[in-house]
């Protein structure tokens, strides 16, 4: 996929939040059809598929470890990317960002992460 690790991190969310596993299941990247596909297609799909297992998606919380760039400017836009493609409120969705005060491979800016949590219900 694009690597896109807000994405990555909400898919997983979402999945677990359900019990039906996770995006390396759903969506092995050892499958060339994957190979460069928008992260964004996958938020579609999972929420599509837990959709008809019967849940529905109540929120999404995540933040995005990085010391650099900054991404506050940019939060409105992503949450409402997110929840449009989730079928959602904007308000729905929440996106934060934290440094990880210079530790680890996040704070020498090595590396960009991403964690999410979503609230699902069982219809």
């Amino acid at each position: 996929s694009d690597g896109d690790v807000l994405s990555h991190a909400i898919t997983d969310a979402l999945l677990g939040a359900c019990g039906l596993g996770n995006i390396g299941e759903m969506f092995p990247d050892t499958d060339q059809r994957y190979k460069g596909v928008s992260s964004l297609k996958f938020l579609r799909k999972t929420a599509e598929f837990i959709r008809k297992k019967g849940y529905e998606i109540g929120n999404i919380d995540s933040n995005i470890l990085a010391e650099r760039p900054k991404l506050l400017p940019y939060f409105p836009q992503m949450q409402a990317k997110i929840a449009e493609v989730l079928g959602i409120p904007a308000n729905n969705v929440h996106v934060k960002a934290k440094t990880m005060e210079h530790l680890g491979v996040v704070g020498t800016e090595e590396a960009i992460a991403a964690e999410a949590v979503a609230l699902v219900f069982l219809e």
